[in-house]
């Protein structure tokens, strides 16, 4: 992962793109590319998967270096949510339900 975000970091650096990288655009930047992301499947389930894997990676692209510019891990946080959520959502309750967690 730290391989990863490295490239992508020298992606922007190179192109002198970081001065652009505050969280708040970045965070702006993950919501307009989750839309493209959702664009695939508007109107039917027939999506292209090249496409669809692109606006994928610019989403992770996106969120990698929001977590670069805030300073934590991504594999890290992504770890650490993991645990809080096999509390909120243990398997005796949660397997094969969608409900949230506070009404499970």
């Amino acid at each position: 992962m730290k391989e990863l975000e490295k490239k992508i970091v020298k992606f922007a650096e190179d192109r002198d793109w970081l001065q652009f990288n505050t969280p708040e655009n970045l965070a702006k930047s993950i919501s307009i590319e989750a839309g493209e992301l959702l664009e695939c499947f508007q109107w039917n389930n027939n999506y292209d998967k090249e496409e669809l894997k692109y606006e994928i990676a610019d989403v992770m692209n996106y969120c990698i270096l929001l977590c670069h510019q805030i300073g934590v891990d991504p594999k890290q946080i992504v770890l650490d949510k993991m645990k809080i959520s096999e509390k909120k959502y243990p398997i005796e309750k949660a397997k094969g339900v969608s409900t949230k967690y506070n009404k499970l």
